[in-house]
Order: structure tokens, then sequence, then C-alpha cells
């Protein structure tokens, strides 16, 4: 019985081999496949080798991937340190895994330098036949994907605040963080100034800044902070939406939560605040003086306190129960969330100002404020 339970198992173990559709090269074989009329990705490997390991089941998705077009490009691989030591020899391998791209009539090969990962890969296949791989494409990223050839002008840019991960395809801190640091993009999509962005520093290309900004683990994340792009500052924090939202709120000075609403301090001004509490108290005289000071006051101020003085003259104008009314539709619209960003950010900025009129007593007014003076402090 259990003499036809380990056939049962190795036929199992066979038939996976077999159904393989990465095609095997030796010496033997390889002019045979190779730069007869259809292009080919040939891996490189040594069946030692961790990385080749962490690749292997990616390729094998790969040549999965591609199996409907057997007749036009040949996904392979070569065992560089056992029988097809000479072919490793023949082109330049050093390192493993190797991959190189040969063109369908053979002849020098292209050095692969993507990254590893299952859509890198057959991106770079399908750019180079032309034959579009069965895998339905994921949606872009909402962070910024940088190279060595782009980063400069994102992450250097003296008029940005950048934080960037520096990730490998194969890591698995790396794809725990991807979803988490998706959101977060999400969240700052609206501030253009407060970029999250994304480095492959696995990538052939990108190991000039792996080794400039002495990436020796995935992940590592550093902020660039506007003022000085000499000196990136190590993101040390945890590596939660919350705790990225609250970590690029104090450094980029926004006012976002997680989700991507404005928090309520978005908008708010605290003289404006003070100014605007009075005035809820007051009636008559008491509130057209304290009205002609914010007007006054806006003057050295500008468009930031535009709505603070708006609110007042609808108040002023006889429309007493506008501020709870206002603040109510507001409030209906933000909840519903089906316009744009920029309108969400204009209407919760509208919604801040008008929850400072909200009548409070003036010692509370003084705590709040010197507590806000406080916290920016």
């Amino acid at each position: 019985m259990k003499m036809l339970a380990g056939l049962f198992v190795a036929a199992l173990s066979l038939g996976s081999a077999w159904a393989s559709n990465v095609l095997e090269l030796t010496p033997d074989n390889f002019d045979e496949v190779i730069g007869q009329g259809k292009p080919a990705l040939v891996e490189f490997f040594a069946p030692w080798c961790g990385h080749c390991k962490n690749l292997a089941p990616v390729y094998e998705q790969l040549a999965d991937a591609f199996v409907h077009a057997k007749d036009k490009v040949i996904i392979a691989k070569v065992d560089a340190d056992g029988a097809g030591k000479p072919l490793g020899a023949k082109y330049g391998v050093t390192g493993f895994p190797t991959l190189k791209w040969f063109g369908p009539e053979g002849g020098e090969p292209e050095k692969y330098e993507g990254g590893r990962d299952l859509d890198a890969l057959a991106g770079f296949i399908t750019q180079k036949s032309g034959v579009k791989s069965k895998i339905k494409p994921p949606p872009p990223p909402a962070y910024e994907i940088l190279d060595a050839h782009t980063f400069d002008d994102v992450a250097l840019n003296p008029e940005k605040d950048v934080i960037v991960a520096f990730t490998a395809p194969w890591c698995g801190h790396c794809k725990r963080l991807k979803p988490v640091y998706d959101e977060v993009a999400k969240d700052f999509a609206n501030e253009p100034n407060c970029v999250v962005a994304n480095v492959d520093a696995d990538a052939q290309v990108n190991h000039p800044l792996k080794s400039k900004y002495g990436v020796a683990g995935y992940p590592t994340i550093k902020f660039f902070p506007k003022g000085n792009k000499e000196e990136p500052v190590d993101y040390d924090g945890a590596r939660t939406e919350e705790a990225f939202v609250e970590y690029l709120n104090e450094h980029c000075g926004t006012h976002r939560s997680v989700g991507g609403i404005l928090s309520e301090l978005a908008g708010r001004l605290p003289e404006f605040d003070t100014i605007a509490s009075q005035f809820a108290l007051a009636a008559g005289a008491a509130r057209e003086t304290l009205y002609k000071d914010a007007v006054a006051l806006s003057e050295t101020v500008g468009p930031a306190a535009k709505h603070y003085v708006r609110v007042m003259e609808k108040v002023v104008g006889g429309t007493e129960n506008y501020v709870e009314k206002e603040a109510k539709r507001l409030s209906s619209i933000l909840a519903k969330r089906t316009l744009s960003p920029q309108k969400l950010d204009e209407i919760k900025i509208k919604a801040n100002i008008l929850a400072a009129f909200t009548p409070v007593a003036e010692n509370e007014t003084a705590e709040a404020t010197t507590g806000r003076d406080t916290a920016e402090l």
C-alpha cells in the first residue's frame, strides 16, 4: 500500500514536470530551438541559487501566460551550473539568475534588466515580440513608479516633498506593503507637492540608485524633503496607512485623513476662528463690528479668509439659520462622496470653516486657540 502511495506521489511529481511550459535547453538542443525564427526569453539559472528559486514559480506563470503563443515566442531556461554550463560561458553569464532575450535569428542576445515580477516580465516580452499575454493587466498603482531615468525629476524636485519606497518584487514584506502604500498614494492624490513613489531597487537599471541611497534591505523607505534633497530621511515608522498619513501630514504640511478626505483643520485660520466664535455669540452692533474686523483682516490674509467673510455676510444679511442649514447640506455631500476629489476638498474646507461659527464660551475659545497654537508649534 505504501509502495502504491509512493508511486502515486512520484507520478504526480512527474506530471507536474511534464506540464511545465518552460522549455529546458542544453548544449544538445539549444541551437535547434534558438534562432530558428522565433524570439525567446532564456533564464540561465543554478539549482542552488536562492534568487532562482524565488523566480521559478513566477517564470512558470510567465510561460503559462504565453502558452497560447508557443508558435510565436519561447520561454526557456538553461541550468548554467550543470549541463548548460558551456552555454552560460558562451553568453557571458556571471551571476544567477541571468535572463537574456534572443531575437528570431539568434545572434548576440539582449540582457534583461527589468523587474522579476510577472507583470514586468510579461510586459517586456510583449514589448519585444508584439505578442500579448493572457494576463489581465492590473490597474495601475496610485503611487508613482520611478526608475534611474525619472528619479531625479520627481524625487529631487525642489518644489516637492517625496516619500520613496525602495522595493524588490520577490520581497514578502514589500508585497504586504504594496496595498497599504497604494492606499496612502490615493489619500494624497490631490496633493501635487506631496508625492508617494516607488522604485524597484532590484532591477539592474536601478542599481545605481540602490547604491547611492544605501539600500541594504527591502523595503527601504526614505523621505526627500523639498528643502534638503541631499540628505533624505529614513522612514522608520509603522507600515500602516494611518502611520504614513500622520507622517506625511507632519512633513508635507498637509491635512489629510485616512481615506483621503481633508482633516478637520484644513482651511482653518486661528485668528479667524476666534472672530467666528465671537461672531456666533454676538448680536446687533457687536456682530456688525466683528464682521468689519474680519473684512479688514481678510485684506491682509488673502483668499484663505474668503469663506469666513462670506459666512458672516450671509448672517449679517439676515439669513440667521444659514450656518446650521449649510453645515447639514455640506455634511450630506461629503457623506456621499460622489464628486471629484478637488470638489470634495473645497466642500470640506467650507464645512470646516462653518464649524468655527459654533457658539463657544469665551474662556473655552481661548483654551482651544492656545491648544491649537501649541500643537502647531
